[in-house]
């Protein structure tokens, strides 16, 4: 089941789409998405997880720019519009409304109270960039671009935190990688894995990079992580 909800912060009010388990209570997993805001591979990682037992909330992170951003992945021009929605983001005003999003799926009737962020691209910077600023109950990472920008925050995060690397990634260079695997080593609420011979997005349903084998394989980790986290 999936149903929209409407998050109201003294900035303004924002939607978020939901769907939920079979269970009459559950965690909550706050999705935050790619340049491509709450699109179609959004809404299926959200059924996924709500399939795994999770209340799936995935906000809507341009809303200050433009309400209801839904681009496709395969679109030209949509992957213009979405690079210049991401140039013009401003992050430390998204970590607010992930804040707020996670004290809305917090304070849903059938949450347990327990709340992780998980994120791609832009929303695996934001996942971090959350769990370093706030608490959360857990935090999972698939390739955040720009990540090595803020690893002086890399100690901040307190809370379990997972992150997914594609090894050949376009847009995280193998000395960034190399940067942030140093900036969180000898933290034990931390575990890293790369994806050898994986480009970026290599877990995007439909995606030009899709690899079905290494996106299996992340979420089957994915999973079995949130579910201990979360318990």
């Amino acid at each position: 089941m999936h149903n929209a909800l409407t998050i109201t912060t003294d900035a303004g009010s924002f939607n978020a789409y939901v769907a939920y388990p079979e269970a009459d209570k559950a965690p909550a997993v706050v999705v935050l998405h790619e340049v491509f805001g709450v699109n179609d591979d959004i809404r299926q990682t959200c059924d996924a997880l709500a399939a795994q037992g999770f209340i799936a909330v995935a906000p809507d992170l341009f809303w200050r720019q433009q309400a209801g951003v839904d681009l496709s992945v395969t679109s030209e021009a949509d992957w213009k519009a979405g690079l210049a929605l991401y140039m013009a983001y401003d992050r430390a005003k998204g970590v607010e409304d992930i804040m707020a999003t996670v004290d809305a799926a917090r304070h849903l009737d059938r949450s347990t109270g327990r709340v992780a962020v998980m994120g791609y691209c832009l929303g695996g910077l934001m996942a971090f960039l959350t769990a370093a600023r706030s608490k959360v109950d857990a935090a999972v990472a698939f390739h955040g671009g720009d990540t090595e920008k803020y690893l002086d925050q890399a100690k901040a995060v307190t809370a379990p935190f997972l992150m997914h690397l594609a090894v050949e990634d376009e847009f995280i260079s193998k000395a960034a990688q190399a940067d942030i695997k140093n900036a969180f080593a000898g933290m034990p609420n931390v575990t890293i894995y790369s994806y050898p011979g994986c480009n970026h997005a290599f877990s995007r349903h439909g995606g030009a990079h899709y690899n079905a084998a290494a996106a299996k394989t992340a979420n089957d980790r994915t999973w079995a992580f949130l579910k201990q986290s979360l318990a």
